[in-house]
């Protein structure tokens, strides 16, 4: 049985399955008399914190075995336990409707995880499980349960769950846990990013696979093409051993290249950069040879919580990842939030379109306390490395230049309180709205750089929701519309001498790569594991080569046209 979902951590393996039973756990509803609600509360009190030491402890395993950087994932974790509204409502709803605490908090916590699971984002969709894990965990505290470890694994096994938390990943032993695979999940999940960073190839969203295997089944994963065999007879079994060793060469091959620079045959260089969510993703990047970050997404900070972070929290992390990819660019992204992304204290308002509400810069402007912390954060960190600001989803000058008087408030703030900052920090703007598309040569002005956000630029442009599938259809990098927009930017950009990248998933697109630098792109940002398939792609064309079929494409009428191109021209030459 052959079965398809997401692959998240690239690679093929072989092996048995090792079925984990699900986290479902029974709590009682329980009425209690007045004398017993200070006891709820207190065994409450003693399990955030029993629970909490859990999470630190593991969090020291993480650190020990993947480094500091990755322990960072869980601490989301812990700001769950540390939630004010969350406490407070749970001891609230006990006091008064005089239930068991174990039945009130499951109760308010499923409250929780449900508003973050219905978010049309898949980060915060993810986050929702991160929500039900230490759910869990505080629950069995209170119930007194022992929960099972998967760092018990004594054999080489593929783990089948329903899900996996960053913690269950966090405690698995690389040796013995050679891949696994889930019902549900995401790319953007904290299990994920735990997988890619261990290299453990994974496939997640299967739907029902945690039902249609029985412990011992032999598996083949696919973590690159999201793609998991149940029990394959010899022939598959063949074809994927060879697969297998054809991968690992073909990443070995690729591996080389991250001490290559990225330049074409004739000797145009070009920056191949990385696109982050946090700090603990950059090892992935300096492994798979990024000349920087180029997109460094800031909204993890302000998700999973109920009052935004602090300055000094902001500032470690900016500040680490620019002191380890020190002396190449770091590009901070302030805050994209609003719309589908919220900060539960500031009750922002359902949009029936949040892709075209109060979001990015719009949102940052309004609130002037979160935007300000934002940018002292990231000016104090600019002195360990070469940091820069770029701001989301600028429609018009007026908005750029009230963003830029922040930052000049925020410097002469900074100066009067005598903190060191570099006063030289570039300052960027993202392209995502047709508008920004059509006034770029007036905002080039103004800025040190741009970067095209094409997965925005893209639904605005062709005026289709991405996301919904009776249109997704529609979502076509390709649509000449889309090219001529791009081109038109970078001719804007350069003709004021300012250098003009690319963050959207486009960039990473091999079927792209080669026309995308002819048409004059200085840098791609992208997933890191992206970066040494464009780097090759890159390397394998002369520039001219790659200005001969921007122009060609360019000239094309539609997007079937384009591709049809694209796809005829072997570009890679081995």
């Amino acid at each position: 049985m052959e079965l398809s979902g997401i692959g998240v951590s690239p690679g093929i393996v072989v092996g048995k399955a090792y079925v984990v039973a699900g986290n479902a756990l029974s709590v009682p509803r329980i009425r209690i008399d007045v004398d017993s609600i200070d006891t709820e509360i207190r065994r409450f009190r003693e399990a955030l914190s029993a629970t909490a030491q859990e999470i630190r402890q593991l969090q020291k395993k993480v650190a020990a075995e993947a480094g500091d950087e990755h322990a960072h994932i869980l601490e989301a974790h812990v700001l769950v336990l540390e939630d004010a509204i969350l406490i407070e409502k749970t001891i609230d709803r006990v006091r008064k409707e005089k239930l068991n605490v174990d039945h009130v908090f499951s109760e308010v916590l499923e409250q929780s995880a449900r508003v973050l699971s219905r978010s049309t984002d898949s980060y915060l969709r993810g986050r929702a499980e991160d929500v039900r894990d230490v759910g869990r965990r505080l629950l069995r505290n209170l119930l007194g349960k022992k929960e099972k470890s998967l760092a018990d694994i004594r054999e080489e096994v593929i783990v089948v769950a329903h899900d996996l938390s960053p913690a269950d990943t966090a405690g698995m032993h690389k040796e013995k846990v050679i891949g696994f695979v889930t019902d549900i999940g995401s790319r953007t999940s904290h299990t994920a990013i735990m997988a890619r960073s261990l290299e453990i190839p994974a496939v997640v969203a299967l739907k029902d696979i945690s039902h249609r295997i029985k412990r011992g089944d032999r598996l083949i994963i696919d973590g690159t093409a999201g793609v998991v065999i149940i029990n394959p007879d010899t022939a598959v079994l063949k074809e994927y051993k060879e697969k297998r060793i054809y991968f690992e060469v073909k990443e070995k091959k690729l591996r080389e290249l991250s001490r290559l620079p990225a330049q074409s045959l004739d000797g145009h260089a070009v920056q191949l950069l990385a696109n982050i969510e946090m700090a603990g993703d950059v090892p992935s990047a300096i492994a798979h040879g990024a000349d920087g970050i180029g997109l460094y997404r800031t909204e993890f900070f302000y998700l999973d919580r109920m009052e935004p972070p602090s300055e000094e929290e902001q500032y470690e992390a900016y500040r680490y990842v620019a002191s380890r990819m020190a002396p190449h660019p770091v590009v901070i992204r302030t805050m994209d939030l609003g719309g589908d992304k919220f900060v539960s204290p500031l009750e922002i308002p359902k949009e029936l379109n949040p892709f075209m509400g109060w979001r990015g810069i719009r949102f940052c402007l309004e609130q002037p306390e979160i935007f300000e912390t934002q940018l002292r954060a990231i000016l104090r960190a600019s002195t360990e490395g070469k940091l820069s600001i770029m701001f989301p989803l600028v429609s018009s000058l007026e908005e750029l230049r009230e963003a830029k008087r922040f930052v000049a408030k925020a410097k002469g703030d900074l100066v009067r309180e005598r903190k060191s900052f570099n006063e030289n920090v570039e300052i960027g703007v993202m392209i995502e709205t047709p508008s920004a598309a059509m006034i770029a040569d007036i905002l080039a002005e103004q800025v040190d750089f741009f970067s095209i956000g094409t997965n925005d630029l893209i639904q605005y442009a062709i005026a289709i929701d991405r996301i919904n599938e009776r249109v997704a259809y529609l979502y076509r990098p390709a649509h000449p519309g889309v090219l001529r927009l791009i081109k038109r930017v970078v001719d804007a950009g350069h003709s004021k001498g300012i250098h003009v990248d690319m963050c959207g998933e486009m960039a990473g697109e091999a079927q792209f790569a080669a026309v995308l630098l002819g048409l004059g792109v200085d840098g791609f940002s992208m997933s890191p594991v992206a970066i040494p398939t464009i780097k090759s792609i890159i390397r394998s064309v002369t520039l001219s080569e790659a200005k001969k079929m921007a122009l060609d494409v360019l000239n094309l009428s539609t997007a079937d046209e384009v591709e049809r191109v694209l796809g005829s021209r072997g570009v890679v030459r081995e």
